[in-house]
């Protein structure tokens, strides 16, 4: 087995964590990873969608201007005008 090093403090973190669960630290290091490194995997493919999408919105016109755009945001959000 591979030794990851872990500071004192992150150690304590997933020994409690490990506790509440009933776990050993291990398994519950390993799930607590497999949870994040999921919800990291599906963050980053929202990411790429959502940046593919707008690239096909500016390819194909649907734009407005900035300055309309971020006169919106300031009506929204109820910020100052410049």
């Amino acid at each position: 087995m591979d030794m990851i090093p872990l500071k004192p403090e992150r150690k304590a973190q997933l020994e409690e964590y490990a506790k509440r669960r009933g776990q050993d630290p291990a398994t519950a290091l390993d799930d607590a990873l497999a949870i994040y490194l999921e919800w990291e995997r599906q963050d980053f493919a929202e990411a790429v969608k959502g940046v593919r999408q707008g690239y096909e919105d500016l390819k194909a016109g649907r734009t407005r201007p900035a300055t309309e755009f971020l006169a919106d945001l300031r009506r929204k959000h109820d910020l100052p005008a410049r």
